[in-house]
């Protein structure tokens, strides 16, 4: 029984290492099985460099037609499972054929690599940087070995990080209730209880008029992913008895092209801004259109820090196969659990850490 066990196992094992592999920081990398394992991290134009190192189980002879070893960068959508796109791929030829009988050391080096693509674990795609060592043999399978590494490319600020104001128009979403609000309008006329959307250079501004109307301004619409979101909400005018008020940071992530396009949004972060109402007795039973009440000019300040939450840049059609967006997702809730919202598109990039 165990000669038939043996009789499965490679002849010999491979061992991939980095040149400086003690030194170079190590990150964590999720597996497919769900566990973490440390790697080393490389950035774009740099050089790999290491060694690999075969030995014979119990100095059996290894027949062989060669030992290559490939720098691969591959793309795999998990609807098309299996199937990986390289869109880079550098090979070095280790030794010619021949037969191993004992230990041997293979020296390898890829010289400043361009490695434009981060590494990416998604819902449905993942994007990543392999060392294959590939033993090749006539009669039998090719013995073949993985390293796994990560790449990580750092963006200067941006020379130009305007702020986040402009007009929109907030829409209630059971218009049930917005007709029950407005017994009295007509259909036609309800479109003018809303706010519609304004020069970008506005304040971003949700409004129903004589209903509600609330200003929110952030302080940038570009972050690092240490960053912290700093803004302010403004009540300008509050006739809806709201509940809470909370700040999400929501993940897109779009795969494919086409009719094959599949987008999975992940709600990464939940940040309660308000629990209850802004200020007691600014509200009556029901929204009236008519003389102006309820001013109140009370604001609540945004401070989100970003550093705890799991993050990536943004990413823009890479390699024709996926992008990634962030977005932060206010939402407000009434007594009766109606919810108003708006989303505003950031861009998300990675800052060079100091230490």
């Amino acid at each position: 029984m165990n000669y038939l066990v043996g009789a499965f196992k490679p002849p010999c094992n491979i061992f991939i290492s980095f040149a400086d592999g003690r030194s170079r920081k190590q990150v964590p990398l999720k597996k497919e099985n769900g566990k973490t394992v440390m790697v080393a991290l490389f950035q774009s134009q740099e050089s790999i460099v290491g060694e690999v190192v075969i030995e014979p189980v119990h100095r059996k002879k290894v027949e062989h037609n060669g030992v290559k070893i490939e720098l691969l960068g591959q793309i795999e959508l998990y609807f098309d499972r299996g199937n990986f796109y390289d869109f880079t791929s550098l090979v070095r030829e280790l030794d010619i054929p021949g037969e191993l009988y004992e230990r041997k050391t293979y020296p390898f080096e890829f010289s400043t690599v361009e490695m434009p693509y981060e590494s990416y674990n998604g819902v449905n795609v993942r994007l990543r940087y392999i060392l294959k060592v590939t033993i090749s043999r006539n009669y039998v399978g090719n013995i073949v070995e993985y390293q796994e590494f990560v790449v990580r490319n750092y963006t200067p600020p941006p020379s130009i990080n305007n702020s986040i104001k402009w007009l929109l128009l907030l829409l209630v979403l059971q218009y049930n209730y917005m007709y029950s609000l407005f017994e009295h309008v007509s259909q036609a006329e309800l479109g003018s209880f809303l706010y519609s959307p304004s020069q970008a250079d506005d304040p971003m501004e949700v409004g129903i008029e004589d209903c509600l109307h609330i200003e929110f301004e952030y302080s940038k619409s570009k972050h690092h992913l240490k960053d912290v979101i700093i803004g302010k909400i403004y009540f300008l005018l509050v006739r809806i008895k709201l509940k809470n008020m909370d700040l999400e940071i929501r993940r897109r992530e779009s795969t494919g092209s086409g009719p094959n396009t599949y987008v999975e949004t992940e709600t990464l972060a939940k940040f309660e801004l308000m629990d209850g109402a802004p200020v007691r007795g600014w509200f009556k039973d029901s929204c009236n259109p008519g003389p102006a009440h309820g001013d109140s000019g009370e604001s609540i300040p945004i401070r989100l820090f970003l550093s705890p939450y799991e993050l990536t840049p943004t990413y823009q059609n890479i390699n024709n196969k996926f992008s990634v967006k962030y977005y932060l997702n206010l939402v407000l809730v009434d007594e009766e659990d109606r919810r108003y919202f708006k989303q505003q598109e950031i861009t998300m990039y990675r800052l060079l850490e100091t230490s």
